[in-house]
């Protein structure tokens, strides 16, 4: 069974930063492309970042410059570091995978920026 959990939301100031973790098990980490979402109140989830299992990136542009993903094949886990954060990056973040087969979605994780 696939399970994808998310780490690292909470509350910050304008200007801070923060670093998401999804933490994967039960899936081939490293044949896997990684994605990352958020969710506005009353909204669908936009795309956010995704990093393919060689390691290229591509990022929102509303994120671009700001937000870096990256992956530790050792580990099972991918990161998206976001800095300089503003207030309208106050979502609920989600991490995916998507291997050969299907995609699989973690429990997502609040993220405030606060002014």
């Amino acid at each position: 069974q696939v399970r994808l959990a998310e780490s690292g939301g909470g509350v910050v100031q304008v200007g801070g930063s923060l670093r998401l973790s999804c933490a994967a098990s039960g899936l081939e980490f490293s044949a896997a492309s990684m994605y990352w979402y958020r969710q506005y109140p009353g909204s669908q989830r936009e795309f956010v970042a995704f990093i393919t299992r060689y390691g290229i990136a591509n990022y929102a542009n509303s994120v671009k410059g700001r937000f870096t993903i990256s992956r530790d094949d050792a580990k099972n886990t991918a990161y998206l570091q976001m800095d300089n954060l503003k207030p309208e990056d106050t979502a609920v973040y989600w991490c995916a995978a998507a291997d050969t087969t299907q995609n699989y979605w973690g429990q997502g994780t609040q993220v405030t920026v606060s002014s």
